[in-house]
Order: structure tokens, then C-alpha cells, then sequence
């Protein structure tokens, strides 16, 4: 019951509530979280929300390109054409049906391969007593640095037989003529993404692994439990959570991926959804567009998926008050013979393929690795019509300097402007943890995370392929300019779709820098802008750096964020080694893959030895 004296209390006059109200609102608007979150909010619905609904209009509007398959349509109307051809037409089979097939087989395959491989690693290096530990926790991670394409390049350089032409593999050179199933098509391609994505479960699964005092194994072991049976029933259920999470990366990278099923599919027409997605979109947008949508859809309830797995799962508490202690597992026997298969492993995914495309950079012909066929003409060499076309050696094309120039450029405008944008939506996050605001930016950043590459890109080519121009007061206002064909949408596909990872590693930066010291800049009459230039990113600059660094190895790397927006005069060297690569010039292509592995390792090893960079945030395509 309230008290006389709150029941009896007059009611405020309306011109003192409405003078709260608007000093509340004042405050509100003048607030500086508010303003940037604002912004925040404004930017990713034009930059995320609008092309996807852009995409998703262009699938039910008549283009001017398709008018003449659609009799009696007109430019603008309203169609389900696009759709019913993906879907029920004749050519919905060989279109889309077959092509998803095959990607559900390769990403179902890929992902139980390599979080078998990289699971079963991260248990040895966290809980075993294996040997050279320090050399191998580097040496698991280098063949994630070499991009899956390079490994696809690697592979054929071995594997190619005469079956298509061309020149023949390194075990066709030798006598052994390789079969087709193992050459090219799904068994090519899940061997290839399954030795490059088991990173993903190697770092997160080695993170869960230490988070897990071995007491909890221990005490399984006092009551007579046995190794499997501790395996089965304490340590699989603690780590469940990091495996559905390397089985959302793995799934999701290799049902979109683009570089690896175009170099071992397409040359024996097996077709996945991503490549069918990029021969389709070059004639028909809006079926391409439809596609595109499919692998958003199919990423999205992928997720969902795992997100009800873990919220339906047990919680168990594994760090307490008490310290914690990791005794490790004797190998005993096992050991010598574990040291053996972990650095052939490595021999397979990471010396061989290098080793193989180096040497290839110097057989003058294709196919011949006898010591009379070594050349350094794909290097060094001037122009000579009787050699790969007249293509000059990398470092003496001007060509080859304008796609360094386009790659650094793309890097380092994206890397920066990626991060810095990663501090700010950090500090809505950390900042607004409680708050509705903080919540709606944290979920808006993640949607690209959801999103292929590929599809991301093509969302892209839908929103900025044509101007769109609104009348306001009488002037035209251009609302979305025509960007296809410019560097610029290049930069801003790249940061967009690197924005979950900078957000992640802001959040995680901020969080560590308390609001009392902004508080008392404040109290010393400092604005918001001082603050944080003089208090906040001055204590976040290391952890800035970090992201950069991590980031800017990403977006080296990318082929099939960017494949469908590239132009020849924008190109940057993964596409220019994808080029040379498909039109046959194998020794060229491979030493551009050289280099550009090389300016990846160099950035990585900047990052680690100068910022103490985690390479599980830098993950990318």
C-alpha cells in the first residue's frame, strides 16, 4: 500500500513535465554514445540491411537484360521468372539442383574431416606431453596462411593428368598416370578444403581445451573410468560448444567457397552452388541474385541450428575460484611415431605445395621437370612471343607492379578503415552491454559474418550495378551512386565484410579500458572527442594494431569476396594468379601465388613478433 503522504502528493503542473521531457530529450541528443550509435545504426542498414533487400528485389524485377526471354514483360514489373528457372525449369538441374548436391556433399565431408584432423591436434598439443611443441604451434597454423586456391594450383601441379590436356602433373612426368576422380571433381576438392580449413578447429578447439582443468579427467580416472570413457563423457561435452562453433566456420566457408571448386571442378564440369552462382550471375543477375539468396538462407539456418544445440545443452562451469592445473597425458610408445605423422603432415600441407609451386616458377615448359628445362624467364625475363604468349617474368611486368600497387592499396585502406571502424562499434558494445542500442549494433555487425563471400559480393554488385536517384525538394538526390567497375566498392565490400571480426577484436579491446578513466576526463572538463583521443585509443592502440595487422592478412588472401566486382584495371593478385591459372599459364600464376604468400607470411610475422596478434581473430576466407 503506498503512504498517505505519496498518495496525497499534487501532481506536477503539464509545463514542468514537459520542460523534464524536453530536457530529457536534450540530454539524449547532445549524448555522445547516442550520436555515434546513431550513426553506427544509419551506416549498417545502408551499407548491410539495403543491398540485401536490394538483391532480394532485383530476384522479383523484370531487368532490361532478360526482356527478351520474358514476352509481353516490361522493365520494373513484378516476376517470379527468376525463381521458377532457378527452381522448376528445365535447366533448374543443371543449374542449381546438382550444384547444391555437390556442395552439401563437399561442406558435410570437409567439415567431418577437418574437425576430426584439427580436434585430434589440438588435443595432443594441449593435452599430451608431444615433443617440440613450440615449432609445431606455429607450423599447424602456416597452412591456413597459404590461401586454399594456392593449394588447388599445388594439387593440379602434382595431380593433373591428360584426361583434359594441357600440360601433364608432376606424376604423369614420372609415368604414373593419376585417375580422374583423384585428379579433378569432389574428392580433390574435400582433400584440399580439409587440409586448409582444420585450422578453424585447431585454435578453437586448443582455446577449450586449456579453459579445462585436467582435475575434472582426473577424478574420472579415481573412479576406475577409462581413456575413452573420460573422452566420451567429460572432455567431448566441455568442448562441445568450440566443435559446433568450428562446425558453423567450416560448413559455412566451404559451402560458399569459389577458389578451390573452380580450379578442381570446373575443368570436368562438376559444379558447386558458388561457381554455379558465378557463371550465372555474368548472364543472368537475377537468377544469380536468387542463388545468392539460397547460400545466405543456407548459411543463416545453419547457425540457428547451432545456436539451439547450444542453448538445448548442458552448462558446466570448468573455471572456478580455486586454481586450476593441467597434468599432461604421457604418449609413451606413441610419441616417436605422433612426431613422425604430425611433420608429414605438414610436409603434405604446406612444404610440398610451396615446394611444388616454386619449382614450377622454373620449368620453361609446362610439365618438364628435368634440370635442362630450368629457367628463370617467369621471373626475370623480357617479353618473348615464343613464351607463354609473350607474357614477360613477373617482377619485369608493369602489369604484375599496377596488381601489388591495387593489393596494397585495397589492404591497407581496408585494414584501417575496418579497424578503426572496429574500435567504435567496440565501444558501443562495450559501453551499451545492457542497453537495447548496444545490443541491435552487435547483432546488425554480425550479419555479414553469416553471409559467403561470395553471395556478399554479389549483394554488392546488386546495390551499386546502377545509380538510384530520388527527387527531394525538387533536386535529385543520388541515394546509391554507381560504383561497379571502381575501386571504391572494392574497398567498401572489404570492409563491410570484414566488420564482425573488427568489431569482435574492438569489443575485446574496450572492454579492458574501465569508464572511471573516462569519467574523470569528463569531471576535468574534457569533451567526448578529447577523451577518447587522449584517454581511450591511446590504451587501445596495441590492441588496434593487433586487429589491423589480422585483418589486412585476411583481405590479402581474398579471391571470392571480390571475383565478381573485379575489373582488369582494379585486380589484385589473387585474381591475377586465378587469371593466369585458368587461361594455362601455370609457371607465372604459381609465382605470383609465391609472392603473394610471402607478403602474407611477412604480415603475419609482423603481427605476431611486434603486436602478439592471436591468429585465430584474423580468420578469413
Amino acid at each position: 500500500m503506498p503512504s498517505p503522504k505519496k498518495r496525497n502528493a499534487p501532481a506536477l503542473p503539464r509545463d514542468v513535465l514537459a520542460r523534464r521531457r524536453k530536457n530529457r530529450l536534450k540530454s539524449a541528443l547532445i549524448n555522445p554514445y547516442n550520436i555515434i550509435t546513431l550513426i553506427a545504426v544509419l551506416l549498417l542498414v545502408y551499407l548491410i540491411v539495403v543491398p540485401l533487400i536490394e538483391m532480394i528485389r532485383t530476384t522479383f524485377t523484370v531487368a532490361r537484360a532478360d526482356l527478351r526471354r520474358m514476352k509481353g514483360a516490361s522493365v520494373g514489373e513484378a516476376t517470379l521468372y527468376y525463381w521458377e528457372r532457378l527452381l522448376f525449369s528445365d535447366v533448374s538441374r543443371n543449374l542449381f539442383w546438382l550444384p547444391l548436391k555437390n556442395s552439401l556433399v563437399i561442406a558435410f565431408s570437409t567439415s567431418a574431416i577437418s574437425i576430426s584432423l584439427g580436434a585430434m591436434i589440438a588435443w595432443l598439443m594441449v593435452r599430451t606431453d608431444l615433443p617440440y611443441k613450440k615449432f609445431f604451434s606455429l607450423a599447424v597454423i602456416i597452412p591456413y596462411m597459404l590461401p586454399s586456391w594456392c593449394k588447388s594450383m599445388a594439387w593440379l601441379a602434382v595431380f593433373r593428368n591428360d584426361t583434359i590436356g594441357g600440360a601433364a602433373g608432376f606424376l604423369s612426368y614420372l609415368g604414373i598416370q593419376s585417375p580422374d576422380w583423384l585428379a579433378y571433381g569432389p574428392v580433390a576438392i574435400i582433400i584440399v578444403l580439409s587440409i586448409h580449413y582444420y585450422a578453424y578447429a585447431y585454435l578453437l578447439v586448443s582455446a577449450a581445451l586449456r579453459s579445462v582443468n585436467s582435475e575434472l579427467e582426473e577424478m574420472g580416472e579415481i573412479v576406475g573410468a577409462g581413456k575413452s570413457l573420460i573422452l566420451r563423457k567429460i572432455t567431448f561435452p566441455l568442448i562441445l560448444p568450440a566443435l559446433l562453433s568450428s562446425l558453423i566456420l567450416t560448413f559455412s566457408k566451404s559451402m560458399g567457397t569459389f577458389g578451390v571448386p573452380s580450379f578442381l571442378g570446373l575443368k570436368v564440369n562438376y559444379y558447386t552452388i558458388s561457381t554455379s552462382l558465378h557463371a550465372t550471375i555474368q548472364r543472368e543477375k537475377g537468377t544469380g541474385f536468387a542463388i545468392s539468396l539460397v547460400l545466405i538462407a543456407i548459411a543463416s539456418i545453419n547457425i540457428f541450428i547451432n545456436q539451439r544445440l547450444i542453448g538445448s545443452r548442458k552448462s558446466y562451469a570448468t573455471i572456478g575460484g580455486k586454481g586450476g592445473r593441467s597434468t599432461l597425458m604421457s604418449l609413451g610408445k606413441w610419441k616417436v611415431p605422433l612426431v613422425i605423422l604430425l611433420c608429414l603432415f605438414l610436409m603434405v600441407s604446406v612444404v610440398l605445395p610451396l615446394g611444388i609451386l616454386l619449382y614450377q616458377t622454373f620449368m620453361l615448359r609446362a610439365g618438364d621437370y628435368g634440370i635442362s628445362n630450368f629457367t628463370l624467364h617467369y621471373w626475370f625475363g623480357a617479353a618473348d612471343p615464343t613464351i607463354a604468349d609473350g607474357l614477360p617474368g613477373v617482377f619485369k611486368s608493369s602489369q604484375f607492379w599496377m596488381f601489388v600497387l591495387n593489393t596494397l592499396k585495397l589492404v591497407g585502406l581496408t585494414s584501417l578503415i575496418a579497424t578503426l571502424c572496429g574500435q567504435m562499434l567496440g565501444y558501443i558494445n562495450s559501453r551499451g552491454r545492457h542497453l537495447r542500442s548496444g545490443k541491435l549494433v552487435e547483432q546488425m555487425v554480425f550479419i555479414p559474418y553469416l553471409i559467403p563471400s561470395i553471395a556478399f559480393g554479389a549483394m554488392y554488385l546488386a546495390m551499386f550495378a546502377n545509380a538510384t536517384r530520388v527527387n527531394v525538394l525538387g533536386m535529385n538526390v543520388t541515394l546509391i551512386p554507381s560504383l561497379y567497375g571502381t575501386f571504391t566498392v572494392l574497398v567498401l565490400v572489404s570492409i563491410v565484410k570484414h566488420l564482425p571480426f573488427a568489431s569482435r577484436a574492438g569489443t575485446s579491446n574496450m572492454l579492458q579500458i574501465s569508464n572511471e578513466l573516462e569519467e574523470a576526463g569528463q569531471l576535468a572538463g574534457a569533451n567526448f572527442v578529447s577523451r577518447f583521443m587522449r584517454i581511450v585509443f591511446p590504451l587501445a592502440k596495441n590492441g588496434f594494431m593487433s586487429g589491423l595487422m589480422l585483418i589486412l592478412i585476411s583481405i590479402m588472401k581474398e579471391l571470392d569476396l571480390i571475383i565478381i566486382l573485379m575489373t582488369p584495371t582494379q585486380a589484385t593478385l589473387p585474381y591475377m594468379a586465378y587469371t593466369y591459372s585458368t587461361s594455362g599459364f601455370q609457371q607465372p600464376a604459381s609465382a605470383v601465388a609465391i609472392v603473394m604468400f610471402a607478403m602474407v607470411f611477412f604480415f603475419y610475422w609482423i603481427a605476431n613478433k611486434f603486436f602478439h596478434a592471436d591468429i585465430a581473430g584474423g580468420l578469413g576466407g
